[in-house]
């Protein structure tokens, strides 16, 4: 059963439930015959601008066609939606409808293109819908539309159909809609500028975009150089040993492949193909193992005998996975069908491109130098992310390759090469930070600071973790900030902006 009707379904059980108490009418169904006729008249209408949509898009106008057929499809799914609340309504019916309303849109848009198709897939050159936005002309992977995306398949199966919409599924959907929503954001926006580097080894080994997206927006939120309190790193949260199953780890030249993003899409990309044939092909108890090793989920699986959800699974676990697996699924989830939910993926231009260096830079001198050109929050993360061999504040020789976006590329040749913005780079990360006290010099300080409660104050500042505050401020790990903050594991959100204490001496 799909999830959409999982949940039209639950919403029937719902409504009979809910009028189980209210005497003769919980007994007695009467057929609303006006309300199923408004119900059909609605699905014929729909289903006509659905076709109205198709013929929009063969005539060469796909971005008001897509938009068309997903108002269509909408209107589709509160018919059936009413449907399931009124009695004597055949809901099966409405759910056929909606299944050959997406066939029809699936055998349209991937169709094979020529020149008398002047709404093929290679005339659609950049399409922003339910999943975001497509890469640009060059992209080693080219141009998908999104509507195709929602189509891609997991072990035969549609994506759709793998993702069961249960209570934490929702719940975590919810998390991301909300104060999550500007993390979502970020990761989508660094996922798009990485995209050319970590999807083909999706789509070589036949895994679905938006899986590769959820892990990634779960793990790191798209910063390739995230490391975890236990040690997992990169993009997508590898631990040592399971990084080295499957080829990751330090090289001849001491750099770690773990925060490569496309070794690790590899290696995490073969790992799910293993948890999948050992696992029953649960896609639930794949993300689970990814999580929180496939021995555990193993046994308690039965060897993906017993579903993920099942008590004896999902009770079992720690709370550290039966989270995880709902929010991986629920972002997976946002990629695909993000404009149903009033999420509106940012439009980028992610062409990658490069420039050779004609004299000595560091990273952050390229980052103050580009400035917000192209990008109106800066180009530092993405650079890190697309050069990751390098530490930022580390001048490169003359000729050295920087990996960037187009639109990087093209501010750099306006800036970085000559002129001011070049100078004013070079002066700043010739400054020389001002010296560090000794922790006993500082002690008075921060006492003074506190009020001389035996505490100082940290705000947070865009990419610290708690785990990189307690490290810097010199904390007997992560649980004396913690505490002194209320702060819950194992995840201990932070954000921006917020004032943590920090209790002296931190242990």
């Amino acid at each position: 059963m799909s999830s959409f009707v999982r949940v039209l379904v639950s919403i029937a059980v719902l409504s009979i439930t809910a009028c189980a108490g209210s005497g003769p009418r919980a007994t007695t169904a009467v057929v609303d015959d006006a309300e199923i006729n408004r119900i059909d008249a609605e699905l014929s209408s729909a289903s006509a601008d659905f076709d109205a949509a198709l013929a929009q898009y063969r005539a060469g106008e796909p971005e008001a066609a897509l938009a068309a057929m997903a108002a269509a499809r909408d209107r589709v799914q509160r018919a059936a939606s009413a449907c399931a609340r009124t009695a004597g309504c055949d809901l099966s019916r409405i759910v056929a409808a909606q299944d050959a309303l997406l066939g029809r849109q699936t055998e349209e848009l991937l169709a094979p293109s020529g020149e008398d198709r002047p709404g093929a897939l290679e005339d659609v050159p950049r399409i922003v819908g339910e999943g975001g936005g497509a890469p640009g002309p060059g992209s080693v992977v080219g141009t998908m539309p999104e509507a195709a995306r929602t189509v891609q398949l997991l072990n035969g199966r549609s994506l759709r159909d793998a993702i069961e919409m249960n209570g934490p599924v929702q719940a975590a959907l919810g998390e991301w809609l909300t104060w999550m929503r500007p993390f979502l954001l970020d990761a989508y926006e660094h996922y798009q500028y990485m995209r050319y580097r970590m999807y083909p080894a999706y789509e070589e080994t036949g895994l679905p975009e938006a899986l590769l997206f959820g892990i990634l927006a779960k793990e790191s939120g798209g910063r390739v150089h995230s490391v975890s309190r236990a040690g997992a790193s990169g993009p997508l949260q590898f631990m040592p040993a399971t990084g080295l199953r499957f080829g990751l780890g330090r090289g001849p030249d001491g750099f770690d492949t773990r925060f490569d993003p496309a070794a690790s899409a590899r290696a995490n990309a073969a790992y799910l193909n293993e948890q999948f044939r050992l696992l029953n092909n649960d896609l639930a108890l794949v993300l689970a193992a990814y999580n929180g090793g496939e021995g555990r989920v193993g046994r308690l699986s039965q060897g993906g005998q017993r579903p993920f959800w099942s008590p004896a699974v999902f009770d079992a676990l720690p709370d550290e996975t039966r989270n995880y697996v709902p929010m991986v699924l629920a972002a997976a989830w946002l990629f695909l069908h993000g404009a149903e939910y009033g999420l509106e993926w940012p439009r980028i231009d992610a062409r990658p491109a490069h420039v050779e260096l004609g004299a000595s830079k560091s990273l952050n001198e390229i980052a103050v130098c580009l400035g917000q050109d192209g990008n109106p929050r800066g180009w530092f993360r993405t650079l890190r992310n697309l050069n990751p061999r390098w530490e930022p504040d580390r001048r490169l020789p003359a000729g050295t390759r920087i990996e960037m976006p187009e639109s990087a590329r093209q501010a750099f040749e306006r800036h970085c090469r000559t002129g001011p913005r070049r100078d004013l780079a070079i002066r700043l990360a010739d400054a020389q930070p001002a010296p560090r006290r000794s922790a006993a010099a500082a002690a008075p300080a921060a006492r003074a600071a506190s009020g001389g409660g035996g505490a100082s104050y940290h705000v947070v500042r865009r990419g610290e973790t708690l785990h990189s505050i307690s490290k810097r401020e010199g904390c007997a790990g992560v649980a004396p900030i913690a505490r002194a903050n209320g702060l819950q594991g194992p995840a201990y959100t932070i954000r921006v902006g917020q004032r943590l204490r920090i209790p002296r001496p931190c242990r």
